[in-house]
């Protein structure tokens, strides 16, 4: 029996890790959380992922560096990114390369949860 389609949260901030996949598990989706960019590419999930919600800020690969890693790749995965650091050249860069939504961390819940649904949707999930 093939695994229910995840949900990879991305983020340094191990609070945030833990309310995000609170957040999604609450909505009934299967969620997998990592630390780093790196350590989602090393999971064996990418294939099985259908929404990235991911920091722009960490050490190590960041998340727009991620989402131009998965697209040289050929993975067109819906990616939402959040950030504590707002920079409007990241935003451009990100949404300009297919990114769904770009959060501050002061995020109102119900815009992340609409941007999810529009994700999974959008790939008849």
């Amino acid at each position: 029996m093939p695994a229910l389609p995840t949900i990879s949260i991305i983020d340094d901030d191990a609070s945030f890790r833990r309310a995000a996949a609170r957040l999604m598990r609450s909505l009934g989706h299967n969620v997998a959380s990592f630390c780093s960019a790196e350590e989602f590419l090393q999971s064996g999930l990418v294939d099985n992922t259908k929404c990235v919600i991911s920091d722009v800020q960490m050490p190590g690969m960041s998340g727009i560096e991620l989402q131009n890693h998965l697209l040289d790749r050929g993975y067109t995965l819906p990616i939402i990114f959040v950030t504590a650091y707002p920079e409007s050249s990241a935003r451009a860069q990100a949404l300009a390369s297919g990114a769904l939504g770009f959060f501050n961390k002061t995020f109102n819940e119900q815009d992340l949860i609409s941007c999810v649904a529009r994700a999974l949707s959008q790939l008849g999930t």
